[in-house]
């Protein structure tokens, strides 16, 4: 789809800005980076720090929006320091950021009325059903592509009005602005000047209609939204605004904003329909450029934008797993069966097979393409010779398990049949997940050469916006591939791998 001429108001060229790099800015869940590129596309320097969540119910996630903010300004000041390369050789800024995560801060005073309700929250299932129930799913998924529920930003939004004492006076009267995290971070490194966010984060509210590319009156006043709250919208690829002298001395320009996911589609360089990535991450995500076709599922996906660049928008199906490298985390935090990440692999590898041992990790409810809020978490086919190395394994392969069954259902819907599956994400670099996801689809992972594809994909659209790269063959070229997994297993023991998920997943869609 073509977009207006608005969304091409482009800065001229790297040159009149100076800048040798490219930073990127990554404000993911549980932590915020800030790298920076050079024209090869090559991160020369890095910089990360944790984030906090904090659950003060069961299935309520919250982060604090002060805390990621200052953690993101204080890791580009620190990337900055470490390298040498300062805000004067930086060509521009691009952003990737959390989906759906939402805020809500005042107008006058710049503060948050509460905390950023979290993509995984699901105090708003209740309000996803209702308008289930009241035969809104056809409306929703016609106009958004997305299904009615607690994981997109529509429901977290109305929560805040409803629940936050005097907030839907101040919105009424303009006085509070909504945004996801990637406008929350615009609009202060800006300086408060600039009230935006770009097609793709936009088209995960549940408010934005993908055909239109505009917020839906209709769906906002069945929510009951008022419009005044909600920032202006343009391409992924497009200048957004300096950044403050007080952030950055020489004030670059934001010129790429992306969410997370479709920035990693970008910085795959998943440019044609047809081509998919998974990004092993807190979650798992898979999206498949389709084009500029808007493909309806009928497998319990979504249609999103994907690519909003270089003048048009692609859009593509989206499958989104709520629990992958969280379940890694759990096992070290909760079970305490693990001391860290990066030794599961091993672990899994020590037993055979996995013993009929199955984990299924809805600790929020399914995502696709089950779309089960109620489903519960279990492990299942446990007997006297499990060990910790059977529960070890279990959690790695449910990775892969779930990510099988949203690409099948992303085949189906698509009617293509993948030749290779481009990956990335800290679990990416399990060997053992990757060979066994290898093993499940029956055809190559690949493996990026960065684990930082998620931050490329900022850089990538950020630099293309002010000419430091010419367009994206040029981009291409960048690409670097780590290693591919060859699938390796047996068509028997694979069915029986899948059969022995399957009714791991109906147990635990059954036990409610």
């Amino acid at each position: 789809m073509a977009l207006s001429l608005k969304d091409l108001n482009l800065v001229d060229n790297v040159y009149s800005f100076g800048g040798a790099y490219i930073m990127a800015l990554d404000s993911g869940t549980t932590s915020v980076r800030a790298v920076i590129v050079d024209e090869y596309g090559c991160i020369v320097a890095q910089s990360s720090r944790s984030l906090k969540c904090s659950y003060p119910r069961p299935g309520w996630v919250e982060q604090d929006p002060m805390e990621i903010l200052a953690s993101q300004i204080a890791i580009m000041m620190e990337v900055q320091f470490k390298s040498g390369i300062h805000s004067d050789s930086i060509a521009a800024v691009g952003i990737s950021n959390q989906r759906e995560t939402t805020v809500v801060w005042d107008r006058d005073s710049g503060q948050p009325i509460y905390n950023a309700i979290g993509w995984q929250c699901r105090r708003t299932a209740p309000l996803a059903q209702r308008l289930v129930d009241e035969g809104y799913t056809d409306l929703i998924r016609s106009k958004t592509g997305l299904t009615p529920d607690a994981y997109f930003s529509a429901t977290k939004l109305a929560w805040i009005l409803d629940n936050v004492s005097g907030a839907r006076e101040l919105a009424e009267a303009g006085r509070l602005m909504f945004g996801t995290i990637d406008t929350w971070l615009v609009f202060n490194l800006t300086g408060g000047t600039v009230f935006a966010t770009d097609y793709t984060n936009a088209s995960r509210t549940m408010l934005f209609n993908i055909h239109t590319l505009e917020w839906d009156d209709e769906l906002l006043e069945i929510l009951n939204i008022p419009r005044c709250m909600l920032p202006e919208v343009q391409s992924s690829s497009s200048e957004f605004g300096r950044i403050s002298h007080e952030v950055m001395t020489h004030a670059p320009v934001i010129a790429g904003v992306a969410g997370d996911q479709q920035a990693s589609l970008f910085g795959h360089c998943c440019f044609e329909p047809g081509q998919a990535k998974n990004t092993y991450g807190t979650g798992c995500f898979l999206l498949m450029n389709t084009g500029n076709a808007v493909v309806e599922s009928s497998n319990g996906l979504v249609a999103t934008i994907g690519i909003a660049e270089g003048g048009t928008v692609s859009y593509a199906l989206e499958g989104s797993i709520f629990h992958a490298g969280s379940v890694i985390q759990w096992l070290r935090d909760k079970l305490g069966i693990i001391s860290k990440a990066s030794e599961t692999s091993d672990i899994a590898l020590s037993r055979e097979d996995n013993g009929g041992c199955y984990l299924v990790p809805a600790f929020s409810g399914l995502g696709a393409p089950w779309w089960d809020p109620a489903a519960q978490g279990i492990i299942c086919g446990l007997t006297g010779a499990s060990d910790r190395a059977s529960i070890v394994r279990a959690a790695c392969e449910s990775m892969a398990y779930q990510s099988f069954d949203v690409l099948r259902a992303m085949e189906a819907d698509a009617g293509v049949r993948l030749g290779e599956l481009s990956v990335d994400g800290g679990a990416s670099r399990n060997e053992f997940i990757m060979q066994f996801q290898a093993d499940l689809l029956g055809i190559p992972v690949v493996q990026s050469a960065s684990v930082e594809t998620t931050a490329l994909g900022a850089a990538y659209l950020a630099g293309l916006a002010v000419g430091f790269w010419e367009d994206r063959e040029e981009v291409k070229q960048n690409r670097d591939v780590a290693k591919r997994f060859e699938p390796t297993m047996a068509d028997e023991r694979r069915a029986t791998n899948l059969a022995g998920w399957h009714a791991a997943v109906d147990r635990a869609r059954s036990a409610r």
